[in-house]
């Protein structure tokens, strides 16, 4: 009698279109295992990504704005989910494999640092070769994760992480959405946190824009979402006029948000204490957690401290450069 997971290779034959990657076509992972019994390769990855301890950091890193007093404004981990949720959309639309979309989007910002792009800025100006957040997510799931294990991932998860922003385009489709799914939930939910944070209003977004795209968050989502289902065949792409509609106010967010004192100001003081971290843990890697003194000891210091402090969360980053920098009062 087959199992589960064999039932569901099955499915994935009728159902899945001529591109789309088949879980029985896996490249496999770098350490065999044996197969489960009910879940595919791809849905085995989903869970350990989830259920890793890089994953439940993304709760408390930034996404644009730093340290905000509301409830509702993104963090790294909502963005993922909202990746996650529009990529399976469109998996589902064009008939892709959704597991193997969903796997990649959960995983795709595992190696973000504390404090967004600001922290990973500074770590690639003080890190020997560079610092990309992309490749730390591979690194995170190969290397970090389990005490030093990793996941052990399948090639098309890990291929999807690894290319989901520049660079080297994904081996699968699947992989190609997500980083398009990625563009989607960012801009759109920037807007949204920007609106909340009182930077600009739908009217400031240029009306030809808005008649393109929509008047709502919900509306633009839905037209790009739209227009990559209806497009994409061979490859994952909007119809033009949506794309460069796209292009535009990606250009407008970075004029009047990324750049904006509300949501930046803060930035150098983030990257001030990225630094400083990376260069006290630097001269005392005896004072990091065992899996990064190990890292330490067989990689280098560089690459032990980098580990450790790309994969704090910004409330984890503050409360240790405070205990490190700052003076404690004196109890009589």
């Amino acid at each position: 009698m087959s199992t589960i997971r064999e039932e569901t290779l099955k499915i994935e034959d009728i159902t899945l279109a001529t591109k789309a990657m088949h879980c029985r076509d896996t490249k496999g992972r770098a350490v065999f295992e044996e197969e489960d019994d009910i879940r595919t390769a791809y849905q085995r990855d989903r869970d350990r990504i989830i259920h890793s301890a890089a994953f439940r950091r993304l709760k408390h890193k930034t996404q644009v704005f730093l340290a905000p007093t509301g409830d509702h404004y993104r963090t790294r981990l909502t963005h993922t989910l909202e990746v996650s949720q529009i990529a399976r959309t469109m998996a589902r639309g064009l008939r892709l494999n959704e597991d193997l979309t969903e796997a990649i989007a959960l995983g795709h910002d595992l190696g973000h640092t504390p404090f967004g792009h600001a922290g990973e800025r500074a770590l690639n100006d003080v890190y020997p070769g560079g610092f990309k957040h992309y490749e730390q997510s591979l690194r995170v799931v190969d290397v970090l994760e389990k005490h030093g294990r990793g996941l052990n991932l399948t090639y098309e998860v890990r291929d999807g992480i690894c290319c989901h922003t520049v660079g080297k385009e994904a081996d699968t489709l699947e992989g190609k959405l997500v980083k398009v799914a990625d563009h989607i939930a960012y801009i759109n939910h920037d807007i949204d946190d920007a609106e909340r944070a009182g930077i600009l209003t739908e009217d400031d977004i240029p009306q030809h824009l808005r008649d393109i795209l929509g008047e709502r968050k919900s509306q633009r989502i839905n037209t790009l979402v739209r227009s990559v289902i209806e497009n994409s065949g061979d490859d994952i792409k909007m119809a033009p006029d949506i794309a460069e509609a796209y292009d535009e106010i990606h250009k407008f967010m970075f004029a009047n948000v990324y750049t904006n004192p509300t949501c930046k100001g803060e930035e150098g003081k983030a990257m001030d204490i990225v630094v400083k971290l990376y260069k006290y843990f630097l001269e005392h890697p005896d004072e990091m957690p065992q899996e990064y003194r190990n890292v330490a000891l067989n990689e280098g210091a560089e690459r032990g401290a980098c580990d450790y402090i790309s994969g704090m969360s910004d409330h984890y980053a503050l409360a240790t450069y405070n205990r490190i920098f700052v003076p404690k009062f004196w109890v009589e």
